[in-house]
């Protein structure tokens, strides 16, 4: 079982993502007030675009989701909103598929572990410091320091079965 931080990441299927969304965008407004960065109108939808679902969500859908909203934008616009949204904590990508996810950390520099359901496509995190301290000491072991740790995992999630499922 998930701890319940851990649930709010990987939340049951059907699940209503509007206090997600409205929790996601009152903190990110809230932590940009207090650093005095420029939360735009692009950035905040681009990051409700991300939150309207726990499912990692591609830059090019993101600009199809802007487009049907009239609020056109272009590529490395929409790219330069995810940068800043990266840089401040406010999302993950997951390398693995070239897609972002929120963070529900928002604002925290934190090492992620990402659970990745290969059936109904939702990411959960762990964000398990043990998990990253065991990744710098068997690293540093090998004389590599490491960066920034994100680990993903391919799996199959509570609501989709277990693993023995296969």
């Amino acid at each position: 079982m998930f701890p319940s931080k851990s649930e709010k990441s990987f939340p049951k299927l059907g699940h209503d993502h509007n206090s997600c969304i409205a929790d996601a965008l009152r903190n990110a407004d809230e932590i940009c007030k207090s650093k005095g960065l420029r939360f735009t109108a692009l950035r905040r939808r681009v990051l409700e675009i991300i939150w309207a679902k726990h499912e990692p969500t591609g830059a090019y859908n993101i600009l199809e989701e802007l487009s049907t909203n009239k609020a056109r934008a272009a590529p490395p616009t929409v790219y330069r909103a995810l940068d800043f949204l990266l840089k401040h904590g406010f999302v993950h990508k997951i390398e693995s598929l070239n897609a972002f996810v929120g963070c529900d950390k928002f604002g925290d520099t934190h090492a992620g572990q990402f659970l990745i359901c290969e059936k109904c496509n939702q990411v959960g995190e762990l964000d398990d410091p043990e998990i990253a301290a065991l990744i710098e000491k068997k690293a540093a072991s090998i004389g590599f320091k490491v960066g920034q740790p994100t680990v993903e995992i391919l799996g199959v999630c509570g609501d989709c079965g277990t693993p023995a499922d296969g």
